[in-house]
């Protein structure tokens, strides 16, 4: 898209942040969150075997209390049960023991593990001619009421999980499966509905899983339009999307820093030039699969940059237990050229020296010889899905104490605090995190609204807000879209 003298709208959305600080919040600062849950029947079922140590199972807790957190608890509204499983089956608490949130994150609290075996099998069957009985609270089966289980586990079963999870799936109960560690993944395979890829979860440690939360938070998320219940603290404007909103301004005012007030535009000024360079994790922990993914990433934000000698100049590093150049800024002056290159690296696998490859990036990347403009903007972008193994602080200090605008984007194990300490200031607008590489194009249209080297950044915010708005409206059209889709099933079916 290109609207104003040559700026593409992820060019011009940089300057926001490049040359005016403060002026575009990143989304956990412009965005409210205050959603709605259907009527759902919710029971977790956890693995609580001799393999899972009492401060794993802690971290399970942890995790079920964040996912309630964010419910509407209710008799009308959520009911939610835990059963926990060994080598025998425990009902903690049912569907019907708990209407308040409070009471049912005391109840979480008070779970201790088993210790035993791991009977996956038999605690699925338990829960489906058990836990969701109407003895036990649960619901007649309805369009208004969604029941859906969480299995977490860890290990390969003792007995078979096919059979009973097909049955629980042709009786209408939504199964996901969160394996950690070195559990069966064939076996979460077996349990989960379909579409797998949203159904099936794996971390490598407990001490990760409470990462899992942010998905079923959303999972559970009915549209709710916050911006016409007036539940949003916007100065001006506030546009509305499911379960959520973002404040924007109008013509002649840009956001603050706070993502809600806005203040009159004035001239930015400044220098169009921006050399970027990407610092791509390629140890082995990332996968080859998941590389592809990574390099999709990169190619996704090459896309929207005007790449040349004047304006946007792009390098590309790998690392792992060394570092490599890909090809260092200027090498490429063509985003077609670009693309290719980065579509060619090959994948490095082995360690993960994120300290080793952040010093290369001040002592080669951004300087002069390395194809680095006297002037122009310095943006690195550290990629990441692990815990590095060498230290961090100092050089990541030194690339932010030389004006570099450093993004950290964690996948995955990646440790949030090693991200918070790459990133620049405001750390909650340089820095992102997604427990799955699946989902990391969803970052990577973020990160294309955080850079522009158009002079103007009111202008630039008026096309992002613009954008926003028709995104708004075509999220809103496909909702209605599909509300008619199923009123006509559902008269077809009345018709047959």
């Amino acid at each position: 898209m290109r609207a104003i003298s040559g700026c593409s709208l992820a060019l011009c959305s940089l300057l926001l942040l490049l040359q005016a600080p403060g002026t575009l919040p990143l989304a956990p600062q412009s965005r409210g969150h205050l959603c709605q849950t259907r009527p759902t029947d919710l029971v977790f079922v956890v693995d609580s075997s001799r393999s899972v140590r009492p401060v794993e199972f802690e971290k399970v807790k942890v995790f079920l209390s964040q996912v309630i957190e964010s419910l509407d608890v209710g008799p009308n509204a959520t009911r939610v049960g835990v059963v926990n499983y060994a080598s025998s089956v425990k009902q903690e608490f049912p569907l019907r023991a708990h209407n308040s949130k409070a009471a049912l994150l005391q109840a979480v609290r008070s779970i201790q593990p088993l210790s035993t075996g791991t009977m996956t099998g038999l605690a699925i069957q338990f829960t489906v001619t058990k836990a969701f009985s109407d003895a036990e609270g649960g619901r007649v089966r309805s369009p208004g009421i969604h029941k859906v289980v969480i299995v977490v586990t860890d290990g390969r079963p003792q007995d078979s999980v096919r059979d009973v999870s097909a049955r629980a799936q042709a009786s209408g109960i939504e199964l996901f499966a969160i394996g950690v560690g070195r559990v069966d993944k064939a076996t979460l395979r077996q349990i989960a509905s379909e579409p797998q890829d949203e159904h099936v979860d794996y971390v490598e440690s407990y001490n990760v899983i409470e990462k899992l939360s942010k998905k079923f938070q959303e999972a559970f998320c009915v549209v709710s339009d916050l911006c016409a219940t007036g539940d949003h603290d916007c100065e001006q404007v506030c546009i509305s999307s499911p379960g959520s909103y973002t404040c924007a301004c109008h013509e002649g005012f840009t956001l603050n820093s706070d993502g809600k007030t806005c203040s009159v535009c004035g001239a930015a000024g400044g220098n169009s030039a921006t050399d970027l360079v990407f610092l791509i994790d390629g140890s082995k922990s990332v996968r080859p699969e998941n590389f592809e993914l990574v390099k999709k990433f990169i190619n996704q934000i090459v896309d929207t940059l005007d790449v040349s000698d004047k304006l946007a100049q792009v390098g590309l590093v790998q690392y792992s237990s060394s570092v490599r150049q890909e090809f260092p800024l200027g090498r490429f002056h063509t985003k077609k050229d670009i693309k290719a290159a980065v579509r060619n690296m090959s994948y490095m696998e082995k360690g993960t020296m994120t300290g080793a490859a952040l010093k290369y990036l001040i002592d080669n990347s951004f300087t002069v010889s390395s194809g680095a403009r006297p002037g122009a903007q310095k943006v690195g972008i550290v990629f990441t899905d692990g815990r590095s193994q060498d230290y961090i602080n100092d050089a990541a200090k030194k690339a932010k104490d030389l004006g570099f605008k450093m993004f950290a984007v964690g996948v995955g194990n990646a440790v949030e605090d090693e991200l918070r300490e790459i990133a620049s200031e405001p750390v909650a607008e340089h820095y992102f995190y997604t427990a799955d590489f699946k989902t990391i194009n969803q970052i990577g249209k973020i990160l294309q609204t955080k850079i522009c080297v158009e002079e103007d950044p009111c202008a630039c915010e008026s096309i992002v807000k613009f954008q926003v708005k028709v995104e708004g409206l075509l999220q809103a059209l496909t909702r209605k879209l599909e509300a008619v889709s199923k009123r006509l099933a559902i008269l077809e079916n009345r018709i047959v």
